[in-house]
């Protein structure tokens, strides 16, 4: 059994830098046609000067390889409309993440007071540069995203005409949000639509499934895949892969991410044809992310086999979502085009 897909999109993803983009930027090159990519580096990616060359670097770790980097810049309240003007042709977002909530994201934003907002994110509408965001508030870790779901109600209603993508959404409160509200749209994660809290430390302690937002219950988890299933137009594939080296991993303060990049389309034809749906599967991962950004992405065909393989247990110094076990779908890398 076969399946194309044709030109899928990751629309959140993490490339890192140096010699962590070397090994993780092809992977999703290859399985890939297009991919949103989150600007939390250290230093952040504030100016047009920066997404330039972040792009460079990213073409030339996946040189040789249909794909393209669709690059953001990270929020900053002080934007003004002749910047953002200045760049919009070198950007598809721009990402707001609240001060400290993930990874690298100390000089977040801190006040969310419409009025501190308002300046740039008025010039985004202009402009039509949509707006992603890490919904999260530092409240208890299993209610952050629920805590910052009026966060965005008062974003949605104040700014009718501005597309706010909800970051890797977790939870059922977010999802009756997302239904609520026109210009709302929202990412959905492999793993998030496979794990609950109790896969990550119901037992033992599994470092590699540790992310931020945090999974949930198992009736957020029923939330989040009534709606991919049936690839409502409002959601879209975002894998927030987020590669670690095992030392930040399996450590004391072990990172948050997991790292699904070279698994993610395998992992997603299995969950979907187990649902009876696979037929939906090109729309979650391309079509209405088309639609939603107003792209069109590399014209790539990707091919997936129903053939069982073995989930490598690394690709370099990373461990990835099922290491060491098997899945029902392969990548047929000899005839993506």
């Amino acid at each position: 059994m076969r399946l194309t897909l044709h030109s899928p999109m990751d629309m959140h993803l993490h490339l890192r830098d140096g010699d962590m983009l070397r090994t993780v930027a092809p992977l999703s090159a290859r399985s890939f046609s297009a991919a949103i990519v989150m600007p939390n580096l250290v230093p952040p990616i504030t100016t047009q000067q920066m997404v330039r060359s972040y792009k460079e670097r990213i073409m030339e770790a996946t040189k040789g390889l249909e794909f393209e980097p669709l690059m953001t810049l990270f929020f900053k309240p002080e934007y003004d409309y002749d910047f953002l003007a200045k760049v919009r042709e070198d950007i598809a977002a721009i990402k707001l993440y609240p001060a400290g909530i993930t990874t690298n994201s100390q000089d977040g934003v801190d006040n969310f007071s419409l009025e501190a907002l308002a300046p740039t994110l008025e010039a985004m509408s202009e402009l039509g540069i949509p707006l992603c965001v890490h919904g999260e508030t530092n409240g208890f870790v299993m209610d952050r995203e629920a805590e910052f779901v009026p966060i965005y109600e008062r974003l949605a209603k104040r700014f009718a005409n501005l597309k706010i993508i909800m970051e890797h959404i977790t939870t059922k409160r977010a999802v009756e949000a997302l239904l609520r509200y026109e210009n709302l749209y929202a990412t959905i994660t492999l793993h998030h639509l496979y794990i609950t809290l109790d896969d990550v430390i119901g037992g033992l302690m599994r470092p590699h499934l540790f992310c931020k937002p945090v999974a949930k219950r198992p009736e957020d988890r029923m939330a989040l895949r009534k709606v991919a299933f049936m690839a409502h137009e409002k959601v879209m594939f975002g894998s927030d892969s987020a590669p670690h080296p095992r030392s930040a991993k399996e450590a004391p303060g072990c990172a948050a991410g997991v790292f699904t990049a070279p698994v993610a389309l395998p992992a997603l034809a299995q969950l979907f044809e187990a649902a009876g749906v696979l037929e939906n599967l090109q729309k979650f991962v391309s079509d209405n992310a088309q639609s939603i950004y107003g792209i069109t992405p590399p014209a790539k065909e990707v091919h997936l086999v129903k053939e069982l393989w073995r989930v490598p247990e690394r690709y370099g110094d990373v461990v990835p979502m099922f290491a060491g076990e098997e899945l029902a779908w392969r990548v047929d890398e000899d005839t993506t085009a």
